[in-house]
């Protein structure tokens, strides 16, 4: 069987590098390449590939964005989405998952580790690169134990009204994003001025009320 492979980056030089590397291998084929993500999305849509190559960081459409349409396609949601980039950023690794990426690797990786990769995410499988793994795991296992923020005597420090505030905040969805807007709000405003100190009251209360949405089952 070939897997047909689309590959995606806005630097020629490295994007050849790509297409000379996977069209050498026997059992892969090159069916198109993209300079950015808005044409990587137009060439998935055609020739429905197995695997994406793609790069994050791409004019018109980054290769995040470029993913997420694919993966949210019906159309094209079976194509397997390889995230490539020279920068080692976990918020990229978070949002590239996020977005439906099915691997992520360094372009430093060797040739036969990305075309073992592929293969792995032709196969169904998933895949990240041995480093972004390791800090994954670790990230994990410093995660406390569940129901490790049950016990009633963590909530001695909360006043009768906060306990109100966050029995409504548990119930409500767009109440959780508003919290999280305040803080945006905050980092806006001059120090000082009443609309900040009230925007920094919610994030103080935000702060402590974080800790207390699972004890509501949230």
């Amino acid at each position: 069987m070939t897997i047909r492979v689309v590959i995606a980056d806005d630097q020629a030089l490295v994007r050849g590098g790509f297409v000379v590397m996977v069209g050498a291998a026997p059992d892969m084929a090159v069916l198109g390449q993209a300079a950015d993500g808005a044409e990587a999305v137009a060439l998935i849509r055609q020739h429905h590939p197995d695997v994406v190559l793609m790069d994050i960081r791409m004019p018109v459409l980054d290769g995040i964005e470029a993913t997420r349409a694919i993966t949210t396609d019906p159309d094209t949601a079976a194509a397997r989405v390889l995230m490539l980039t020279t920068f080692d950023l976990d918020d990229y690794v978070y949002r590239a998952l996020r977005a439906g990426a099915s691997g992520f690797l360094l372009k430093d990786t060797a040739p036969e580790e990305l075309l073992a990769a592929i293969r792995t995410l032709a196969a169904g499988d998933a895949l990240l690169a041995p480093g972004i793994t390791r800090r994954l795991i670790r990230e994990f296992a410093s995660r406390p134990e569940p129901g490790a923020y049950s016990s009633p005597r963590l909530l001695e420090s909360l006043s009768a009204r906060e306990r109100e505030l966050l029995s409504h905040l548990a119930a409500c969805p767009a109440c959780q994003r508003d919290l999280r807007a305040y803080v945006q709000v905050a980092r806006m405003l001059p120090r000082g001025t009443p609309s900040a100190s009230c925007a920094c009251t919610k994030i103080r209360f935000q702060m402590r009320a974080s800790r207390w949405l699972s004890i509501f089952g949230r």
